[in-house]
């Protein structure tokens, strides 16, 4: 069966129960229909015979409650008293608080089939009963919302079933905590702004309409919070429209819902959203690799570029070595370091601020000083080699690409140390890595590369010097994550 689960399920207990669905279809037509009404809580179709019009409804069982005057027992219609109306209602009490959605079912004959008609004689149908429905979570629910609490989010559940069926979900979800379950009646008290001031401490809302959701929806975004919205069906629409990131079920949920998100899920599986806020922080990370990393080594260029004239070096570098190492060095690796594996404790820091600068959290300050210490390294070299009648220039150019390898390589997380990340576990990089520094190789010893390019070929105390000095910016950044993560654990403990 595809389409609507509680559908799904009444039919399912219909076979189940030996009943011919195709001739139930053949000799009792749909006329016409109630279609559900979260106000009233109920729906109800009008099925031709040949006697009239034969009236079957279904809804929340206090919902029916108020339009049925008898119970259908095999023996005979039942009286609807208020002995046995509490009956029924403590029978569906039961079954919520089990964890089961439950619906009353109600039916009856009436005289005219029309809607007009439906809904004046719809009191005149009897209770047939309840149905008690199993609606468990997914088994990895409860993981996720155990996710979403150390990200930082914090999830919330909306309902139009009984609030003890809610309450039980929610507690099997780990969802609870000492929190409030709130029916809509009670929302319904309190005006908005009241809301707002302990939204934060409900759990669970209960037996809600449409426009009470938008008001949960705007009462968190009233707190500065932002707000991901889930839903499937046409009173969602405004809710999902209002909020932050209006999330639409793919399989289930309408057109109108869909249409109204800004995301659909293709599984409708709340997990898949709790993955996609890994996915999207990770993918956060990686601009703030590429950022931190690209803006570095423009940095340490112009500092070179900047600082050569005053220590005795008039061109550093010449622009085809500008050119190459934007090219090769700065982009082989660049991209490599937007395929960045998500990081083992993504999930567990607090959000971002939305109006959060890429900059924040010392990136621009990265830029500037690990980029002079990229700029004076080389240009060390660059003292030595004049100095020693070396090939200087080479030197400088050599360095200065082997330094933002380097820098490629402690960029990949800014808390992590490259041991604790490992060197293989982002293979385009440590290819673009490799690959990078052979083609630099090949630019300083290959006879033809060396014309276009103006480079001489180091010898090995140059290149020894060359790579030792490179390593500098690697074990400076190194150095300052360790620092972080010293300072960050104080401060946590």
């Amino acid at each position: 069966v595809t389409g609507d689960p509680t559908e799904a399920a009444l039919l399912v207990l219909a076979a189940k129960s030996g009943i011919d669905l195709d001739r139930v279809k053949s000799e009792l037509p749909r006329a016409d229909e109630v279609p559900f009404d979260s106000d009233r809580k109920r729906m109800a179709s009008i099925h031709h015979t040949g006697e009239g019009a034969l009236v079957a409804a279904k809804g929340a069982a206090e919902s029916l409650l108020e339009v049925v005057h008898r119970i259908r027992d095999p023996k005979g219609p039942v009286p609807l008293d208020d002995a046995m109306r509490a009956r029924v209602l403590a029978a569906a009490a039961d079954y919520s608080r089990a964890g089961y959605r439950v619906l009353g079912i109600a039916g009856g004959r009436i005289s005219r089939p029309e809607v007009g008609v439906l809904r004046q004689e719809e009191d005149r149908v009897d209770l047939l009963g309840l149905v008690a429905m199993a609606d468990p979570p997914r088994a990895e629910s409860a993981a996720a919302v155990v996710a979403c609490r150390e990200a930082g989010i914090t999830p919330v559940m909306i309902t139009g079933d009984h609030p003890a069926t809610g309450a039980a979900i929610a507690d099997r979800l780990g969802l609870l905590d000492s929190k409030e379950v709130m029916t809509g009646a009670v929302l319904a008290s309190e005006h908005a702004e009241g809301l707002g001031r302990h939204v934060d401490q409900v759990a669970v809302y209960a037996r809600t309409s449409p426009e009470q959701k938008l008001d949960i929806v705007q009462a968190w975004q009233g707190r500065g919070d932002v707000v991901a919205m889930t839903g499937d069906g046409v009173n969602d629409a405004p809710a999902l429209r209002a909020a932050d990131i209006g999330v639409a079920m793919g399989v289930a949920g309408t057109e109108v819902a869909k249409e109204a998100a800004d995301m659909v899920l293709t599984n409708d599986d709340f997990s898949a959203i709790v993955a996609a806020v890994g996915e999207g922080r990770r993918i956060y990370d990686n601009i703030r690799r590429f950022v931190r990393y690209t803006l570095t080594s423009n940095s340490g260029e112009i500092w070179v570029m900047f600082l050569g004239p005053f220590v005795g070096l008039p061109l550093p570098l010449l622009p085809v070595h500008i050119l190459w190492i934007n090219l090769v060095t700065d982009g082989l690796p660049g991209l490599a370091l937007g395929v960045e594996p998500r990081e083992r404790d993504v999930m567990r820091r607090s959000p971002r601020h939305p109006r959060e600068s890429i900059f924040a959290h010392g990136l621009w300050q990265h830029v500037l000083l690990v980029g002079l210490l990229m700029g004076l390294i080389p240009l060390g070299l660059g003292l030595w080699g004049a100095a020693t009648n070396r090939p200087w220039q080479t030197l400088v150019f050599t360095s200065l690409a082997l330094l933002q390898l380097g820098h490629a390589m402690a960029v990949r997380s800014e808390r992590e140390s490259l041991r604790s990340l490992g060197l293989g576990s982002n293979r385009p990089l440590l290819y673009a890595v490799v690959g990078t520094l052979l083609l630099q190789l090949l630019v300083v010893y290959w006879g033809p590369m060396q014309v276009a390019l103006e480079t001489e070929s180091l010898s090995l105390v140059e290149l020894t010097a060359v790579l030792a000095a490179s390593s500098g910016v690697f074990w400076a950044v190194e150095l300052e994550k360790l620092v972080r993560r010293r300072t960050a654990r104080r401060a946590a403990g």
